[in-house]
């Protein structure tokens, strides 16, 4: 049972790897088993605990601001808190990640990672398509931005980062673009200074974002309506095959960071809020370095902790001791697991 068990946990974390496109090998370090005398898998939690470890990847409509979106989806499933992965402007729709009750401690990683949209860029008068091509180039790469008047932040000058532009479509006036971008980039922003550029003038139109970290459009995006039917199934019916579809584990709002499975034993301490030691890991990511942030697994496929790693993977492998990652921040609750650090202390 406990093989079985830990297959299907190590299975479950390569398919986190998948969903988020993370390409990386694993190195072995410990031949381990978990054991079914406790923790639950991602898969098989209570419909209840789901829910509050749970994350939904809304498709935003044009009107509400993200965080009325959030506040319905809050008062919705009766929580005392939910947060997002990334503010969109009201009339922006698209990928919108909102964390449940437990989740909220992990949105943030989401937060700050890249972003694609799909743009609809409007000229005010029109140029050769090689003109716009070339004026699209000069803004891949750093860049200069000052949010527009109408934003949440300060409007100080920044540097962003945009990793690519791809012209979709032009007809003369209107530009359809896929930008892929770090988080914070303004895309009103981006199309005014391409017109400035060009010299013609030019504004957003219509905005879509496609992509928030892990999360993306083309995995399937869940409307709030689809959200209250399935609540609505689930509290009137006893159905709960619509909201396990719709709700993802919390698991996948970390499935973009490196990850390391530790042994059970290890797994208490770290819900305490000792950071791990090498002698903890099972197996981990190839390609960590030093200051990475990294998350930690069970055998199960549980999440455990978020941290920073203080050795690169190929240290880890080698090492017989020492401190592998300092924990930022714990999800799972003590007692979850045994506390073999104490048994350790009884015995001395």
């Amino acid at each position: 049972m406990s093989s079985s068990l830990t297959r299907q946990g190590l299975e479950f974390i390569e398919k986190l790897d998948r969903f988020a496109g993370v390409e990386r090998k694993w190195i072995v370090r410990l031949d381990e088993e978990t054991s079914p005398d406790y923790g639950t898998p991602p898969w098989e939690r209570p419909i209840e605990q789901h829910i509050k470890l749970g994350v939904v990847a809304l498709d935003k409509p044009p009107g509400p601001t993200s965080h009325e979106v959030v506040a319905w989806v809050k008062r919705m499933f009766g929580l005392s808190k939910a947060g997002h992965g990334g503010t969109l402007d009201p009339k922006v729709t698209g990928v919108l990640p909102v964390a449940l009750e437990e989740a909220t401690k992990v949105i943030g990683l989401v937060v700050h990672t890249g972003k694609e949209y799909t743009c609809v860029m409007q000229l005010h008068h029109p140029v050769p398509e090689q003109d716009l091509r070339r004026a699209l180039e000069m803004f891949v790469g750093e860049i200069y931005q000052r949010p527009p008047l109408r934003s949440s932040v300060k409007r100080s000058l920044r540097t962003k980062k945009i990793y690519e532009i791809e012209l979709l479509e032009y007809n003369g006036r209107y530009a359809l673009m896929r930008v892929f971008c770090e988080a914070g980039t303004y895309m009103r922003k981006l199309c005014h200074d391409v017109g400035l550029i060009l010299g013609v003038g030019a504004h957003m139109r219509e905005l879509r974002r496609t992509k928030s970290g892990p999360f993306r459009e083309q995995h399937g995006l869940v409307r709030l309506q689809d959200l209250s039917e399935a609540l609505y199934r689930w509290r009137n019916e006893g159905k709960e095959d619509l909201l396990r579809k719709y709700i993802k584990p919390i698991e996948y709002a970390v499935s973009h960071l490196p990850k390391i499975v530790i042994r059970d034993t290890a797994v208490d301490a770290i819900a305490h809020g000792a950071n791990l030691a090498v002698p903890g890991i099972v197996r981990l990511h190839e390609g960590i370095q030093r200051g990475d942030l990294v998350a930690l697994f069970t055998l199960k496929g549980e999440l455990v902790a978020v941290g920073v790693a203080q050795m690169s993977s190929e240290e880890m492998a080698k090492a017989k001791r020492g401190i592998a990652v300092k924990i930022r921040r714990v999800i799972m609750k003590p007692g979850v697991y045994p506390k073999a650090w104490k048994q350790r202390e009884k015995k001395r």
